[in-house]
């Protein structure tokens, strides 16, 4: 059994709350975004593990009260990377665990291995160019997506070093499209990830909780993938 505190209390917090027991976890508290302060204060009884689904501007400060507990903590909060390198400082001095992601759909990480290796065989290519678009529900704050900064990178990292035009669509209820393209004159490669459902989050951050559990460090999705295969 995992012990967890649910920092966020959101769509994606409610979902993991429900999704929990599946996953041999237990909600040992659960923090909203007007309790932040609980996280330094209040008896929670055992816990392993925090996830953070609350607010980029929060993610620094609740790392801090997470860290000075001693707690490993899966962040899927994004809008917060300006702070990522204190935030690693943070982790290393208090000896904690720590998996990021912007996104933990386990789908969504092939994709960016697909992309990835579409960019490395399209970067010599001086007549191709790139896009991503990415598609969210209106009430998502931050555009472009985590996820599309996250694929951005891996297309730059894999060598395409001519510019990559991201565009961001935010309406109604769409759970979320990232789409990436690569276009010449007289052909074009569209690859697209979409999510059907919200829980497939849900059940990737449980699921990095239970790898989390008892580790020290600093951890991508890509760890935590590459362990299981």
């Amino acid at each position: 059994m995992t012990n967890l505190v649910l920092v966020g209390h959101g769509r994606m917090g409610r979902l993991v709350e429900q999704l929990a027991a599946a996953h041999d976890c237990r909600i040992a508290g659960v923090v909203t975004q007007a309790s932040l302060g609980d996280l330094g204060t209040r008896d929670f009884g055992p816990v392993d593990v925090a996830i953070d689904f609350s607010a980029g501007p929060a993610v620094k400060a609740n790392l801090e009260a997470i860290a000075e507990r001693g707690w490993g903590v899966v962040i899927g909060t994004t809008g917060w990377h300006a702070d990522l390198a204190s935030c690693q400082t943070i982790a290393a001095v208090k000896g904690i665990g720590v998996l990021a992601s912007a996104n933990f759909s386990i789908g969504v990480h092939v994709f960016r291995q697909l992309a990835t290796e579409a960019a490395r065989r399209f970067a010599a290519m001086s007549d191709v160019g790139a896009w991503i678009h990415e598609s969210h529900h209106s009430a998502k704050k931050d555009a472009p997506s985590g996820t599309a900064i996250m694929l951005k990178s891996a297309i730059e990292q894999a060598g395409y070093a001519r510019p990559i035009d991201v565009s961001s669509t935010r309406a109604g209820s769409i759970p979320g499209t990232h789409a990436i393209g690569f276009d010449a004159l007289a052909e074009s490669v569209t690859l697209v990830h979409e999510v059907r459902d919200r829980a497939v989050f849900a059940h990737g951050a449980l699921k990095a909780a239970q790898w989390l559990k008892g580790k020290r460090g600093w951890y991508s999705m890509d760890d935590m993938l590459g362990a299981a295969g």
